[in-house]
């Protein structure tokens, strides 16, 4: 197959390509890289900055970029907004990704209508980013992120897409549970994938401490709840002398493995029910995961006997108390670690997540 991958989140796009080569088909991704982060492309479309000389050099690599996404058999978007332009501006890029290609797909992989309204209706989570039981959290982010997509032009977009694409891919259990109510006759779940030769193993240390990793967001810390769990952390630290702390704030993907892996334990993902593409990288590391680890979210995989995440609810005193009692009894991390490279092997192999696509793709026709 002739597969166009367009977009980037966390090297999700980019990590199926992969697997996807490995299965002999021909893969083209375009993405900016993730911003900052800086994830390998095939096609670069990097905006520079969001003022008016720049958005006009966008537009004309964008469309001088065209031609050459034509004659795919499979278009995956990673979101509905899945270029740096205004949403009415992609509505009519998307339309031609549709013409002139067999199928298109959307992954549901992180901000957009569908999520914020599961988050918001105080219904479909016990918490999310968006709230604590019928008790919405309030912020300008969360007002500005309401507005854009339940009332503006991002959650038209989405929606158009939505109903319009062949089939709709959710890659964490918070996603396919706020598109299958929707679209349950194309929302599959699919994990995401992790391919194991580009990660280095942690290896045991004997020098009594247990490191703890945290990766800062500057601009994203609340919303992620890294806020609370650096503070649970520091309160630990100053109480457990074996307790050691790891922050990294805002470093490119390299750095930011290579600072990974002389750790323990990484916290992230506060308001999760299930570990995203930095919490499975650390797992596959060896690293254990203090974070998202809901039955829900197991049970979605299948799941029954590896459980290697030590689940946190949205609050400062269980992170604490969970954090203890690693402090107290670091013997049982070397099971954990272990348990968490076998939960990725089973479940997020990129090969074989790459053929859950495939599988879908093929089951998928177009309107």
């Amino acid at each position: 197959m002739k597969i166009l991958l367009i977009g980037e989140y966390s090297n999700v796009h980019w990590t199926l390509s992969q697997g996807l080569r490995a299965l002999g088909h021909e893969v083209t991704v375009l993405s900016d890289g993730d911003s900052w982060k800086n994830y390998p492309r095939d096609l670069d479309l990097k905006r520079v900055s969001y003022n008016h000389l720049d958005g006009l050099h966008y537009l004309i690599r964008l469309i001088r970029l065209l031609p050459h996404l034509r004659g795919f058999d499979v278009v995956q978007l990673i979101n509905p907004m899945f270029l740096e332009i205004k949403a009415e501006r992609i509505l009519p890029i998307y339309k031609y990704l549709r013409r002139n290609n067999k199928r298109v797909f959307l992954g549901a992989y992180g901000m957009d209508r569908y999520w914020v309204m599961a988050g918001c209706d105080g219904k479909s989570f016990r918490y999310s980013d968006f709230n604590f039981g019928n008790q919405l959290r309030e912020s300008a982010e969360i007002t500005q992120w309401k507005n854009e997509w339940l009332l503006g032009s991002k959650g038209v977009l989405n929606q158009y897409i939505a109903e319009d694409c062949d089939g709709i891919i959710a890659g964490l259990y918070e996603y396919w549970k706020s598109y299958y109510p929707h679209f349950s006759n194309k929302t599959t779940f699919i994990p995401f994938p992790i391919n194991p030769n580009e990660i280095t193993p942690i290896h045991p240390r004997n020098d009594g401490k247990v490191r703890c990793f945290i990766g800062i967001q500057k601009y994203r810390n609340a919303y992620k709840g890294t806020d609370i769990m650096l503070r649970a952390l520091e309160n630990i630290a100053r109480r457990y002398p074996n307790c050691e702390i790891v922050k990294v704030e805002s470093v490119p993907f390299a750095q930011y493995q290579e600072m990974m892996n002389d750790s323990d334990l990484l916290l992230d993902q506060l308001y999760s029910y299930t570990p995203a593409m930095n919490g499975l990288l650390a797992m596959a590391k060896g690293l254990v995961l203090v974070g998202g680890g809901e039955p829900e979210a197991y049970d979605l995989l299948g799941e029954t006997t590896i459980r290697p995440i030590i689940n946190v609810q949205p609050d400062q005193e269980d992170v604490e108390q969970k954090l203890a009692q690693i402090m107290e009894h670091p013997e049982i991390i070397p099971t954990l670690s272990e348990m968490s490279r076998k939960y990725i092997q089973k479940h997020h192999n990129y090969i074989q997540v790459a053929q859950s696509y495939i599988n879908f793709w093929n089951t998928s026709s177009k309107k």
